[in-house]
């Protein structure tokens, strides 16, 4: 008889958590899995799947407006119906859901509806019905949360990402503190869909950490859409009001919303877990140590996803789950590779990104090639849509090797995933150059840039 109950107890049945299971259960294991929301985690239910379908939503906008210069005419101005796409969001996400459920069924996983809290280095306890139950490997893939800073008088008046796609009614004034990709994301979307929107930040700019070019164009590109910017000023006050919420700013300014959504980022969902029975090591914001092959201090606890503050993607956390258990059950020496990670940012425009920003690659390297282009794409010229594409490609002077690529404009995000395989494979600025471009499109710049915009050296 074994010792254990299980071979892998997995608490959090996110997209990280429900790949480590279903992989794990494929070579056998035992596998239970602890979930006390719903199936999907942040992803599916309250992140990255319903706020692209929002973006979808908010670009049709442009798309209504846009017709008439290629000669359509649109008898009835177009009516968006809020609620008609708060159901519709509703339907899609209960059914990847239920399509995560049926994954791990499959797959022979247990599945409990409940809170678990870690006992020790192989016990876990399910809060419903108090069960104690031991594993030989426990996951933590419990994400992370919205956080709520500066913690202003009124701020229980605020929302978060959390309940945003959710609103009663979509507000005809919302304020939003926070540059960070969220806050954006959701600026973005709403301005699209009628509401005045305003952003408020510490920071002097948008998006900290980006390169400079994507920063100061998106920022241009979201003002020029009607987004107003308070930089380098937060909250003080939160205040009913008869005419609606009432925020006081730092900076002395007064703005009026019907919704104030605060975007300052997220932290682990640690809290209360109990990983301190295991002796498992947490970092100040609450999250998960983990080492390059997601082991913590516990030799029994592993941890991926956004509960280790690292890089959280959802894509990150899929592959460090996979990875993990293709370790723990598979015997395939392996470990999860972060570098070079393309992501994307939705507003519109859009932001496609992999690799080094200018400012890291000068840090890091003596010679810095930069390739610059920009221009207004093709759908824009019947339109007369102001509308830039903007393509930044960074070169090692040495070596001839691509540290990074930036792209803003429409399907950013599907040019920077292929882009991303070129650079896992370690392009040169020569292999591009050698690319037949595909035309007429916007991605050909990519491999038609032949002109240096400028040389750094240190």
């Amino acid at each position: 008889m074994s010792d254990f109950d299980v071979d892998f107890f997995v608490i959090g049945a996110g997209s990280g958590g429900v790949r480590s299971a279903r992989i794990a259960a494929g070579y056998g294991a035992r596998v239970m899995i602890a979930e006390e929301f719903r199936i999907g985690g942040t992803c599916v239910i309250r992140g990255c799947v319903p706020k692209k379908l929002y973006v979808y939503a908010s670009r049709f906008v442009d798309e209504f407006a846009d017709a008439a210069g290629f000669g359509w005419t649109i008898s009835q101005p177009p009516q968006f119906d809020w609620r008609r796409l708060v159901e519709s969001k509703e339907k899609e996400i209960t059914w990847l859901s239920g399509l995560y459920r049926k994954g791990l069924d499959g797959a022979k996983v247990e599945i409990v509806e409940s809170r678990a809290l870690v006992e020790g280095p192989n016990e876990v306890r399910i809060v419903n019905d108090g069960r104690l139950v031991r594993a030989k490997y426990i996951l933590v893939a419990t994400g992370g949360e919205p956080t709520k800073l500066p913690n202003a008088p009124g701020i229980e008046h605020t929302i978060t990402s959390n309940e945003i796609f959710d609103l009663p009614e979509l507000p005809k004034r919302l304020f939003i503190l926070g540059g960070g990709y969220i806050g954006l994301e959701f600026a973005s979307v709403f301005a699209r869909l009628g509401s005045e929107v305003t952003v408020a930040m510490r920071a002097d700019n948008i998006l900290r950490g980006f390169d400079e070019d994507v920063r100061v164009g998106l920022r241009d590109a979201l003002a020029h859409a009607g987004v107003k910017f308070h930089f380098s000023a937060v909250p003080a006050l939160y205040e009913k009001a008869p005419e609606g919420l009432r925020i006081t700013l730092t900076d002395s300014s007064h703005i009026l919303a019907d919704q104030a959504l605060v975007a300052t980022g997220r932290r682990p969902h640690t809290s209360g877990l109990g990983l301190e029975k295991a002796g498992v090591e947490l970092r100040e914001n609450g999250a998960v140590k983990v080492d390059a092959l997601s082991r913590t201090s516990a030799p029994s606890v592993f941890a991926v996803g956004d509960v280790t503050d690292m890089d959280n993607l959802t894509p990150v956390a899929i592959r460090e789950g996979h990875t993990l258990a293709d370790r723990l059950f598979g015997g395939k020496d392996i470990s999860c590779d972060h570098e070079n990670i393309p992501t994307a940012v939705f507003t519109t425009p859009e932001l496609g990104v992999v690799g080094l920003t200018e400012q890291a690659a000068r840090e890091r390297f003596d010679i810095v090639d930069i390739y610059r282009a920009s221009f207004r794409p093709m759908r824009a010229t019947l339109s007369g849509r102001e509308e830039k594409v903007l393509m930044k490609i960074i070169v090692d002077g040495k070596t001839d090797k691509v540290l990074g690529i930036h792209i803003m404009g429409h399907e950013a995000g599907e040019m920077i995933q292929l882009i991303g395989i070129a650079m896992k494979m370690g392009v040169t600025k020569a292999d591009l150059d050698a690319t037949m471009a595909v035309h007429p499109t916007a991605s050909e710049e990519l491999v038609t840039m032949r002109t240096r915009t400028a040389r750094h050296e240190r």
